[in-house]
C-alpha cells in the first residue's frame, strides 16, 4: 500500500481549549488521513449520494488495520445513522473510555458540496442548524446533542471548486485552520469543526 503523500501538522490547532476539543481535533485530523488513503486507493464515489460516500469512509474507519496502522485512530467506535432526538446522526463516535456514559459521544454530520447555492444552503439549514437549533422538532433543543461541547461536519466536495471561496459563500462565521481542508465555527456552548474532503476527481 502506498504511503500517504503528506500529513497535516496538528500543532497550529492546539490553543488554550478544552481537552475534549483537543481530542476531537486530533480525531478529525486522523479521519482526514483515512480520506487521503481513499484517494490513494482511487476509491470511486457517486456524485449524488452523501450516504454512499459516508459509508465508504466508514468502511475505512471501521477497518482495524487501516484505522490503527495507517490513520492512527484507536479507542473509538464509529456508528452510522444512529437515532438522536427525532432524527438520525450520520456518524456517531464513541470514546471507549466513556463507553458506559450513554450520552457521551461525538457527532459528525455529512453533506455534499458542489459550489452551488442549493447544497451550500443545505450545509447550513440541514447541517449546522441541527447542532445549533431545534431544527425540525419542538422537543429537542438543540436537535443534536453536544455532550463534549464540540462536534463536526464533513463536506464531501463532488465537483472541482475553490473550496475556500465556497466556504466564504456558505457563511462569514468560519475560521480557517488549514485552507481547503479544515475550518471551525463557534456557536453558543459549541464549537463545530468542518472537514472538507475533495472527491471531485473520484466521481463516477
Amino acid at each position: 500500500m502506498e504511503e500517504l503523500e503528506f500529513e497535516l501538522d496538528a500543532s497550529p490547532y492546539f490553543e488554550a481549549v478544552s481537552e475534549y476539543e483537543i481530542e476531537f481535533k486530533n480525531l478529525i485530523l486522523n479521519i482526514y488521513s483515512c480520506y487521503l488513503l481513499m484517494i490513494i486507493d482511487k476509491i470511486v464515489v457517486p456524485h449524488n449520494s452523501e450516504n454512499s460516500i459516508r459509508d465508504m469512509l466508514l468502511a475505512y474507519l471501521k477497518n482495524r488495520k487501516i484505522r490503527n496502522e495507517h490513520c492512527l485512530i484507536e479507542g473509538y467506535r464509529f456508528d452510522k445513522e444512529v437515532d438522536e432526538c427525532e432524527g438520525r446522526v450520520d456518524i456517531k463516535i464513541i470514546d471507549i473510555n466513556d463507553f458506559e456514559e450513554y450520552e457521551a459521544f461525538y457527532v459528525i454530520e455529512c453533506k455534499r458540496l458542489d459550489g452551488n447555492k442549493r447544497l451550500n444552503d443545505a450545509y447550513v439549514n440541514d447541517g449546522i442548524e441541527r447542532f445549533t437549533t431545534s431544527y425540525k422538532s419542538s422537543k429537542c433543543q438543540p436537535y443534536y446533542s453536544s455532550y463534549y461541547g464540540v462536534n463536526g461536519m464533513i463536506g464531501f466536495v463532488v465537483k472541482k471548486i475553490d473550496i475556500d471561496k465556497n466556504i466564504s459563500k456558505i457563511g462569514d462565521f468560519f475560521n480557517v485552520l488549514e485552507f481547503d481542508k479544515i475550518y471551525n465555527s463557534k456557536h453558543k456552548d459549541l464549537v463545530l469543526y468542518h472537514l472538507m474532503m475533495d472527491f471531485s476527481k473520484n466521481i463516477k
